[in-house]
């Protein structure tokens, strides 16, 4: 079905539910939904653009023997920096079993025991075995591979692939529609498409950062449309940083799982010094906001780091990891038998769109699930392999909650012309990246920040081109409530307040206005050299 049958017909309107997104949040939520019409709009070909499909580590769950709900809740409640949402997480953690169940009737293949019992392995802050895999570290694309083949084979799911949402439309504190455009079209007219019922899952904000593991379609685009609407944001300042990016020139850099440290692979520098042990008693296995601050403290005073696989896994690295190992053969690099050049990388925003228990944001009629929303279940820090989890758990509270409402189609659409979509330099996006890494990044100041706050300020409110203006949104909120957090906490650390502050042991909430309040405020004071980023 085509598009333009989509945004012209009123039965639509009424009765169908549009979601933004084709990883695991939106496709899982499509399904659940069944037999409710849906459809799912994705800016890449189901199975691609999407950051779970990338996901090595598997789905953190309490299925085995002697674990327990209330044990995975600790764990994750223990690295989130003192702000997770305690019944949050213990709610997550026991819906883990029923979500696993269902992805295995949707056809995904997780590893099983010599006995036939879901095998789990370990990755770090994890007090217990609990992560379930598919072939070692192809989870995220074996589970986006059977969702997909689902999907396709839903009657009441249509997929319209290759279109992008650029804008929300609302009317009043309720949406009414979509703007969307044809990826990679900056020219044509937009789309509108009428709708009461919205749910996006368009990712994270990975690539608003020069050096990162996500997909090009993870920009931060449906935060900031949900911003621009009004939408309240929280946390925007804790980005998570995966310590183990594999450098090898690429983009999106290809990402060495944290189960390989799980299975006793080690961290070195140049000189083959170990070095996390001095930083924590957890060693390679601390949280991950710990070993990234390790990782690059070691780039950063010249002695490089590496991850050595070749004692604890040697010769079996290419049937217990195939995926590193191949983006490893590819590099010309043998993880069998040499250490593998590693550095921090954006990987993942505990931060987003604001939702409640079921999934709803602060907009009537709008519902997020993934990494583009924050629930509270991360805090600071999320605990490795929680994000799959997270979003299976919502996509399924979304979608028992929108079938339990009825919805009217809108009274009417707001009719305004849409910006003036100019193509995008390509030395702008380099450079607001560039920016993100270097002032935004592992480890930040209030001097930087405030440059960063200027930059994207200007960007957001003079370019005319959209997709740079939704980048430059988020990247705004983003640098704007890292640089009010006065201290560092979890995945945020300011070396300029390096100690937590127990009065700002809270979560954040803020909106669009407010980021352009506090560059407004920090105008007169930020540095008055800054970085260029050809705007």
């Amino acid at each position: 079905m085509s598009i333009d049958h989509i945004a012209s017909s009123p039965r639509d309107a009424a009765t169908d539910v549009i979601i933004v997104g084709g990883g695991l949040a939106g496709l899982f939520c499509a399904l659940k939904l069944s037999p409710r019409p849906v459809t799912v709009i994705s800016a890449a070909p189901l199975g691609e653009g999407a950051s779970s499909a990338w996901a090595q580590g598997g789905i953190a769950a309490a299925v085995a023997e002697g674990d327990s709900a209330e044990a995975h809740a600790a764990d994750t409640i223990a690295v989130g920096g003192g702000i997770v949402d305690e019944e949050v997480a213990l709610a997550l953690a026991r819906e883990a079993g029923a979500r696993i169940h269902d992805l295995l009737q949707y056809g995904v293949p997780f590893d099983r025991d010599l006995e036939g019992r879901l095998a789990v392995g370990r990755e770090a802050a994890h007090s217990a075995r609990r992560i379930v895999h598919v072939q070692g570290d192809r989870a995220g694309k074996a589970i986006i591979a059977a969702l997909t083949e689902a999907v396709r084979n839903t009657p009441s799911i249509r997929v319209i692939e290759g279109y992008v949402a650029e804008a929300l439309l609302t009317e009043g504190d309720a949406v009414t529609g979509l703007q969307l455009r044809k990826a990679g079209d900056t020219i044509g007219a937009p789309v509108i498409v009428p709708s009461r019922a919205i749910v996006l899952a368009t990712g994270g904000i990975g690539h608003l950062y020069a050096v990162t593991t996500n997909p090009a379609e993870a920009s931060g685009s449906g935060l900031a449309i949900a911003a621009r609407a009004g939408a309240i944001i929280a946390d925007p300042e804790f980005v998570q940083f995966h310590p183990t990016a594999i450098m090898v020139g690429r983009d999106p850099a290809p990402l060495a799982t944290e189960a390989l440290r799980g299975e006793g692979a080690t961290l070195i520098n140049g000189r083959g010094e170990r070095f996390m042990l001095a930083l924590n008693p957890l060693g390679e296995l601390a949280p991950r906001d710990i070993v990234a601050r390790g990782v690059f403290a070691e780039i950063a005073a010249g002695r490089g780091a590496f991850l050595d696989a070749t004692k604890a896994l040697g010769t079996r690295f290419a049937e217990k990891f195939p995926t590193v190992y191949a983006s490893c053969i590819a590099a010309g690099i043998d993880p069998a038998a040499q250490p593998i050049p590693i550095a921090p990388a954006a990987h993942y925003h505990m931060g987003g769109i604001a939702v409640d228990r079921h999934g709803r944001t602060s907009l009537k009629g709008l519902w997020a699930g993934g990494e583009v929303s924050s629930t509270g279940a991360h805090g600071a820090n999320r605990l490795a392999s929680n994000s799959l989890l997270e979003a299976v758990v919502y996509a399924a509270r979304i979608a028992e909650d929108i079938n339990g409402n009825t919805f009217t189609a809108p009274v009417r659409l707001r009719d305004e012309a849409a910006p003036r979509n100019s193509a995008m330099p390509p030395l702008r996006e380099a450079n607001l990246r560039a920016m993100m890494s270097s002032h935004v990044g592992v480890v930040r100041d209030g001097e930087r920040l405030m440059d960063a706050i200027q930059t994207f300020a200007v960007i957001e409110q003079t370019t005319g081109n959209i997709a740079l203006r939704n980048m430059a949104t988020t990247a705004l909120i983003v640098a704007a409530s890292a640089w009010s957090r006065c201290e560092s906490r979890g995945a945020h650390f300011r070396s300029d307040y390096p100690a937590e502050d127990p009065a700002q042991r809270h979560r954040t909430m803020t909106t669009l206005v407010e980021a352009r309040n506090i560059a407004a405020l920090t105008a007169d004071t930020a540095p008055r050299k800054r970085t260029s980023t050809g705007a």
